[in-house]
């Protein structure tokens, strides 16, 4: 898990106006290392190939290469993980730099975690 790259990364996306609602870095049990996490409306209303084009295609914009990218994980907005983080975090006005960990959250089990963004 590389924080800045994950800022970098988000700050890429923001400034090509997606709208990420979640974006985290999550060691999750299922995978067995780290991925960052992302959901969007925007990203709801693709299909999940064209979804990761768009993310790749803002990221080569913005100077980030295919090899200075982790492992992404796209989320649909409803997925249990997605609606579960959002609940939780709702009343949290900054969320960045909150660890999360050791916790099964939408049926998912959270090793460790980086958040970013929970809106």
């Amino acid at each position: 898990m590389d924080i800045q790259r994950g800022a970098d990364i988000l700050a890429a996306l923001d400034q090509a106006k997606l709208k990420v609602s979640v974006a985290l870095f999550a060691a999750l049990s299922e995978y067995g290392d780290w991925r960052m996490v992302l959901a969007a409306r925007a990203f709801d209303e693709l299909r999940l190939r064209k979804a990761y084009g768009l993310i790749f295609e803002s990221l080569t914009a913005a100077g980030i290469g295919a090899d200075q990218t982790p492992t992404i994980l796209i989320l649909p907005m409803n997925d249990p993980f997605v609606r579960e983080i959002r609940k939780i975090f709702r009343e949290v006005k900054n969320v960045e730099g909150m660890r999360l960990g050791g916790q099964l959250i939408g049926g998912r089990f959270v090793e460790d975690g980086y958040v970013y963004r929970i809106r």
